[in-house]
């Protein structure tokens, strides 16, 4: 039985993608020469229940769940020949459905019923949108249903920027002689700042003394005069209050910077001199849990304050789990120094959010312009709605990112659905997803109709702001360095020369894709530099300063360049296409009076020339147009029938633009 339903198709699922409350959405399926008794669209309705509703409101919302939970529409028949879209004379099959007046999801598939049979047609077998599949238990396809009037706003300083995350400890130290002051006690001090780090653990695994490089605030302030000539307009800082750590995401003191970084007033300063050149701070906030070695814990009592630890009189017992006071208590993935807290207790959200000199007012006062949530799927709801409204009334144009690894528009955690991106939580999300389909690809584990087909699912199921307003990572502290990664698929039989050397040539295709692709790029301090590094700790090596890779420095700051010099890659709307499978490349196009279109091209392969033809009749109507690689501004291009003919190297990518 042929059947086509393709949810990436305007003419099968109109409109497009995610959607606002309210709208009607008409869905197609076509069932070739072929007429069936009856086709069924069945939905499922599945709402999301946000912060701040009265109890009337949410009651009415909970009745219109149970009342809708599952409908079956039969759809309508209608029979049109010749239809340009699908090149073929078809039966076509028509619904239409009006989406909730609650923000939320809509699921959805097709029962085909025909001469006593019973089918099912859903999302295709790796779960991906696009043309689906006949099965017997049907995958659903997914609708976002968001509030326009309450999604992330535009903010043009976040989506024209480049991120630049740094790691405090690993990035420079500023003082004279290199001096570290204020050094933990019990601690271990690398001798030189090219040492590899390690961890000093005891038999059961546990950190028993923290290893520090000595990188501080001041080293970052006089460094900003290189961040700017990287084009650098955003900086990320991995926490910075007072800890026993490196990492410092076991908080000991959140109204301080961490002594061995500096104090609060250099980082004031450090904000007000970044200001001037442009750029703007974003800190990372770890509120779902604390150190235990903590003003708020103190386990270790090193604190003259009375912990939760120490007694249930303390003012911040009620934040912590206790299961068995004072030794057993709740603990971030089971590690004793990082207890759990209740991020809704009224004493915390107080603290943190809502009170007169709370934590986020504290910080937007010394100059910062967002925040990075630490581990936002552990976050209650509440609390992130509650902490990006404060913020919006702090500063309307400020930003907060989500810590989130996978699809952030339906990804379940504690059993519940997150809603993220249906608007007035999150103003963007960490693009773990972006990150795995770039790799997958050059590392050719997907072909590029897979990559393709990835890459629309995420289009398809984000509203379009956050789309363009992605925080797209290929490194992080969490993860291996990009440049190790890239070769670690490549035969261990050929020289570590040739594999490093390819290995540079597919960190240069995977810039150009960060760089021109929708969304705001983040470099992880040092991957420009050409630092490698396996997992933590070794992807958090010092940043090479006089011994940086300068090709690939010199690469980066050609593609910044390009970025920077073209609105279409900042602004231009996006169109994926793919022709070979070892050839990925998308349209980015400028409407109006400030007109623009460029071609992104990557040819993955490692020993293939491969040539394309592409059609370019969509956006320009004559043949005499025009084109350059920005790459090389020598190589010039001229359309033929409407068709721009492009090779591509082995491992080659081209930027091409109209002139």
């Amino acid at each position: 039985m042929n059947i086509i339903h393709d949810s990436h198709l305007d003419y099968f699922r109109s409109p497009f993608g995610a959607v606002p409350i309210n709208t009607k959405v008409t869905l197609k399926v076509i069932t070739g020469e072929k007429r069936i008794d009856h086709i069924y669209l069945v939905t499922n309705r599945e709402l999301h229940v946000s912060a701040g509703l009265e109890q009337n409101d949410i009651e009415e919302i909970e009745k219109e769940i149970e009342k809708e939970k599952e409908i079956e529409i039969e759809m309508e028949l209608e029979l049109e020949l010749s239809n340009s879209t699908i090149n073929s004379s078809e039966y076509v099959y028509k619904a239409e459905i009006t989406m909730p007046n609650q923000i939320g999801w809509v699921w959805y598939y097709f029962k085909v019923v025909d001469q006593g049979k019973v089918f099912y047609y859903g999302k295709n077998k790796n779960g991906l949108g696009g043309r689906g599949t006949l099965m017997d238990t049907p995958f659903p396809y997914q609708i976002t249903v968001y509030n326009h009037e309450l999604v992330s706003s535009y903010q043009k300083w976040f989506r024209e920027g480049i991120i630049y995350q740094i790691f405090v400890d690993r990035f420079y130290n500023g003082n004279k002689d290199g001096l570290i002051h204020h050094p933990k006690r019990n601690s271990f001090i690398y001798s030189h700042w090219d040492d590899s780090p390690m961890y000093i653990r005891n038999q059961v695994g546990q950190v028993v003394r923290w290893d520090f490089f000595g990188g501080n605030l001041l080293g970052i302030k006089k460094k900003l005069g290189y961040l700017k000539e990287l084009g650098i307009s955003i900086i990320y800082l991995n926490p910075i209050f007072e800890a026993v750590s490196n990492h410092k995401y076991d908080t000991a003191d959140y109204m301080n910077v961490d002594s061995m970084f500096g104090d609060n007033q250099l980082f004031a300063d450090l904000c007000d001199k970044a200001q001037e050149l442009g750029i703007s701070i974003i800190i990372d906030g770890v509120f779902s849990h604390t150190g235990s070695d903590s003003i708020y814990f103190n386990k270790d009592g090193k604190y003259p304050s009375l912990g939760a630890y120490q007694s249930k009189d303390s003012p911040y017992y009620a934040w912590y789990r206790f299961k068995q006071f004072p030794n057993e208590y709740e603990s971030w993935w089971g590690i004793e120094t990082l207890p759990n807290v209740n991020e809704l207790d009224p004493s915390y959200l107080q603290f943190i959010i809502e009170g007169e000199n709370s934590v986020l007012k504290h910080w937007h006062h010394l100059g910062i312009k967002g925040w990075r949530l630490d581990v936002a799927d552990e976050l209650p709801d509440p609390f992130i709605q509650t902490f990006r409204r404060k913020m919006q009334e702090l500063d309307p144009s400020s930003i907060v990112i989500g810590e989130v690894w996978e699809d952030a528009s339906n990804k379940i955690s504690y059993e519940k659905r997150r809603g993220y991106l249906l608007g007035n939580k999150l103003d963007s999300v960490t693009n773990y997803p972006f990150r795995n389909i770039l790799l997958d690809f050059i590392q050719q584990n997907k072909t590029a109709e897979e990559t393709h087909l990835a890459l629309m699912t995420l289009f398809e199921n984000y509203p379009k702001a956050y789309f363009f307003q992605m925080t797209n990572l290929i490194g992080s502290h969490d993860v291996p360095r990009i440049l190790t990664v890239l070769q670690e698929d490549i035969s261990a039989d050929w020289p570590a020369s040739r594999r490093k050397k390819i290995a540079i040539e597919r960190l240069k295709l995977a810039v150009i894709w960060q760089m021109t692709f929708p969304g705001v790029p983040l470099i992880y301090y040092g991957d420009e530099a050409g630092l490698e590094g396996g997992s933590d700790p070794e992807n958090r090596a010092t940043y090479p300063w006089g011994k940086e890779n300068e090709e690939i420095l010199s690469w980066y700051k050609k593609i910044i360049a390009i970025r920077d010099g073209n609105q279409v890659f900042k602004h231009g709307e996006w169109l994926s296409i793919y022709q070979d499978e070892d050839v990925y490349g998308y349209f980015r196009f400028l409407e109006g009076i400030d007109k623009q279109i460029a071609i992104v091209l990557l040819n993955r392969s490692m020993e293939q020339t491969i040539s394309l033809n592409i059609n370019i009749d969509r956006f320009i109507n004559q043949d005499d147009h025009v084109w350059f690689n920005a790459l090389d501004t020598q190589q010039i291009y001229q359309t033929i029938d409407h068709q721009l003919k492009v090779s591509l190297g082995p491992l080659e990518g081209k930027v091409i633009l109209n002139q």
